[in-house]
């Protein structure tokens, strides 16, 4: 028997426990009709019971359709409506706001533990039969005793109309268990063994924190540690305490822990730190050597897509001798380095990155077939960024051809945020783009050319925002302009309103 755990701020339970509950939970959704390749929505916040949930999925063979829980019930029924997802697990207190989108599906709840109400300020939550507990459903049930083949998850990204898409994961031939490609995952790029301990505060919708704790999961003997939110001095406290040996952290979060008086930083013991990966937004190369300068060569940036995976790898060594590299390509992945005609370029040569990653299996988009055949060259996808290779195979990127916001590790699609905004009464033209932020990264601009008699006002902008889209969507900069600039085609020219405020801030992502 092994002796990992699974814990939270909460509670904590054995590796093989939780398998155990698992098993349960698996024969619970086959119960109700969840089983093998359906879709289910899982709109929570980080905790031990997600988890649980996550192994279930897995051994029924459920695909999940993660959310994140800060949406909007538009935003959630439109994903739900496209995925297909007829049930919902969710956290009880937010179902309120998400009953227009909950409607005709059917919903189970989890009650949030006492630390996690803590955590986000929860209180009152209303109990009710109308929807079932989750706990309850899987305590009435025996362990599955045949599991199937892991499915991936499925996930959303955004389209050129600012409507999400659907990734679906394709096996391209006889069904392989997902689980296999998760431990190449935590052997391979996170160089987990018997007796890791894993910890992030990542939100566990996001892909990659996913799909690490997922690869945690399924390593033999290493033990998890979720936290509900990130807060800089308990992350701290947690690693100490726990002995935590890897970890999952953005820059966002290693900024914030750098700004602690030094006091509070010298205060706890780290040195159980063996690992800690970066993914997801630009990591400057400043934070990154003041982070190894703290807590040693430990640090780990991966460059990936969700349509993808996780194509490289960039080590401490890697970050210092090549300052600005993403990496080297990993788990069989190919990158070939293209100009607009689809010619390959030369070491050291910038054009647009197009990617294979078998590993991960193909993919199509839910609702956008076409666009998938048009990123595609030479068997290679196109994620959206332009870069260049050295002669020793270190990946660099140099820009986004797609406009797509990274902003504390989240992806932002500006067309989505358009669409939405052209609604308004009040808006003839408006361009949404990012613009540098310290801490986060990036943050949101929109350009609003306003309808004519209106009396320009931010705060009505932001409130016409406020039901439509989820607060981190939501711009932190609002800008008037009498005309948008365009090009000779007519569409903004982006680039001329980007430029005010990259120009003076340094090198662009």
């Amino acid at each position: 028997m092994s002796n990992a755990t699974v814990a939270d701020f909460d509670q904590k339970i054995l590796r093989d426990a939780l398998e155990l509950r698992a098993a349960q939970g698996a024969n619970a959704l086959i119960s109700i009709g969840a089983g093998a390749d359906v879709p289910i929505a899982v709109i929570m916040r980080n905790d031990l019971v997600q988890l649980e949930i996550m192994r279930a999925v897995a051994q029924a063979g459920t695909v999940i359709v993660a959310l994140n829980w800060h949406a909007t019930a538009e935003e959630v029924k439109a994903i739900c409506d496209d995925s297909g997802a007829l049930f919902v697990i969710i956290h009880r207190d937010l179902i309120n706001n998400l009953l227009p989108a909950l409607e005709g599906r059917e919903v189970i709840t989890v009650t949030p533990g006492p630390e996690l109400c803590a955590a986000y300020g929860i209180k009152n939550i209303k109990t009710s039969d109308q929807f079932p507990e989750w706990s309850k459903l899987v305590d009435a049930q025996k362990p599955l005793e045949e599991r199937e083949l892991m499915r991936p998850l499925m996930r959303y990204t955004s389209g050129s109309t600012g409507a999400p898409k659907g990734v679906r994961r394709l096996s391209g031939g006889p069904r392989k268990d997902f689980e296999d490609v998760l431990r190449r995952v935590g052997s391979e790029m996170m160089h987990l063994k018997p007796n890791s301990r894993f910890f992030t505060a990542a939100p566990i919708y996001h892909s990659a924190p996913s799909t690490l704790t997922s690869a945690a999961l399924v390593t033999k003997d290493v033990s998890i540690f979720i936290a509900p939110k990130f807060e800089p001095e308990e992350f701290l406290a947690t690693i100490e305490a726990q002995k935590v040996t890897h970890i999952y952290l953005v820059p966002t979060m290693m900024s914030r822990m750098l700004k602690l008086p030094t006091e509070v930083k010298e205060r706890y013991d780290l040195s159980s730190i063996e690992y800690c990966v970066s993914t997801g937004s630009p990591w400057p190369h400043g934070l990154k050597s003041a982070m190894i300068d703290w807590w040693g060569a430990v640090f780990w940036e991966s460059y990936g897509a969700t349509e993808i995976g996780f194509m490289t790898m960039a080590s401490s060594a890697d970050a210092l001798a090549k300052p600005g590299t993403a990496g080297r390509l990993q788990m069989g992945c190919t990158i070939l380095i293209l100009d607009k005609d689809g010619n390959e370029q030369p070491a050291g040569s910038i054009g647009e990155i197009h990617a294979r990653m078998d590993a991960f299996g193909g993919f199509d988009y839910s609702n956008d077939p076409d666009s998938r055949q048009a990123s595609e060259k030479h068997g290679h996808f196109s994620v959206g960024d332009l870069g260049w290779m050295d002669e020793d195979g270190y990946l660099f990127v140099t820009d986004r051809k797609k406009d797509m916001i990274i902003s504390g590790g989240v992806n932002i699609f500006p067309a989505e945020i358009e669409a939405v905004l052209m609604r308004a009464p009040f808006v003839q033209d408006v361009a949404v783009f990012g613009a540098p932020d310290l801490e986060f990264g990036e943050q949101v601009v929109a350009a609003i050319q306003p309808m004519e008699g209106w009396t320009r006002s931010k705060a009505e902008v932001i409130n016409f925002l406020k039901e439509k889209l989820a607060r981190f969507k939501h711009p932190r900069i609002i800008d008037f302009h009498a005309a948008l600039p365009r090009e000779d085609s007519g569409k903004i020219f982006k680039p001329r309103l980007r430029a005010a405020y990259w120009d003076s801030f340094g090198p662009k992502i």
